[in-house]
């Protein structure tokens, strides 16, 4: 069973819980105090309810906690030498868990685990994302960016709702029975930095998979690149080598999004489901289908 990392991670915690209370929050104030003084007598309250609590609903669906179980790799790598001699190739021994770890894998300081293809740990959803997890990490930011912005968008409706009702003779009445400014002001604080900030890592997200490299990954590949250029400046012959090539094969795009969202349908990328084990040759994680390695 899943549990959260509670006693190793207090940061984690927190800003976990700071998500959850905004996500309530933010509904709270639309229920309460946008939609049913504005929409009350409306079919358009329900409905807009409905559709943002379902936004919502996806939004919490998506944040996965990590398995408090660790994961060894050492079975796999001896069952893929057996099968086929290549497997191994890009295996490593890690040197904090002391453990075979398979090729792209990253050591998590904060999990205390190796993480197959990390691309960060998250301490908004307290944990890291990695290969098979990274789905539901984007599909997270998606809908908060959905939920903001819908946010966003009743906020000012219901403020236009609320000067147009004044102008209409009855300020005294609409004063009293009007949402509170504070509430107006904080929801759309919170939609404007939430949905701003998941937005430009969004789009980070897709930039790394379309090119194939983690945060990690590319990093380490500037570095690369950083000591290349150094050692060509002292040396005359290394101006002659070949630039540096990536450690992995190129794919297509497609098969990029493919390996991360899923091989069904298209329409299907954008629902919190368990998908097909992703394949990244040599080695088939198929059969460890609820763990992110």
């Amino acid at each position: 069973m899943a549990s959260l990392r509670c006693r190793r991670d207090p940061c984690g915690v927190i800003c976990l819980i700071l998500t959850y209370f905004s996500v309530f929050y933010a509904d709270y104030v639309v229920i309460q105090y946008v939609l049913i003084p504005a929409y009350s007598d409306s079919v358009w309250c329900p409905l807009h309810g409905s559709v943002f609590n379902l936004i919502l609903v996806l939004l919490l669906a998506c944040v996965v906690p990590l398995p408090d179980t660790a994961i060894d790799f050492s079975d796999l790598r001896s069952q893929s030498s057996r099968m086929n001699e290549r497997g191994c190739e890009g295996w490593t021994v890690c040197s904090r868990c002391e453990t075979y770890r398979p090729p792209r894998a990253h050591h998590c300081r904060v999990c205390q685990r190796c993480i197959r293809r990390m691309d960060h740990h998250c301490p908004w959803i307290n944990n890291c994302v990695g290969e098979l997890n990274q789905k539901y990490f984007i599909q997270f930011l998606f809908y908060t960016g959905m939920a903001s912005l819908y946010s966003l968008v009743l906020v000012v409706s219901a403020w236009v709702w609320r000067i147009k009702a004044e102008r209409e003779g009855d300020a005294d009445q609409e004063r009293e029975e009007s949402p509170s400014n504070a509430h107006y002001i904080i929801l759309l604080v919170e939609s404007v930095l939430f949905g701003v900030f998941v937005m430009v890592i969004f789009y980070d997200q897709l930039v790394s998979i379309i090119t194939d490299e983690t945060p990690i990954e590319q990093m380490r590949n500037r570095l690369m690149i950083k000591d290349r250029g150094s050692s060509s400046s002292s040396s005359s012959t290394s101006s002659s080598q070949p630039p540096h090539q990536p450690p992995h094969t190129r794919k297509p795009k497609l098969a990029l999004l493919r390996e991360v969202f899923g091989r069904g349908s298209v329409f299907c990328w954008l629902l919190p489901l368990h998908s097909s084990s992703p394949s990244v040759g040599g080695i088939t994680y198929s059969a460890l289908p609820d763990y992110n390695v």
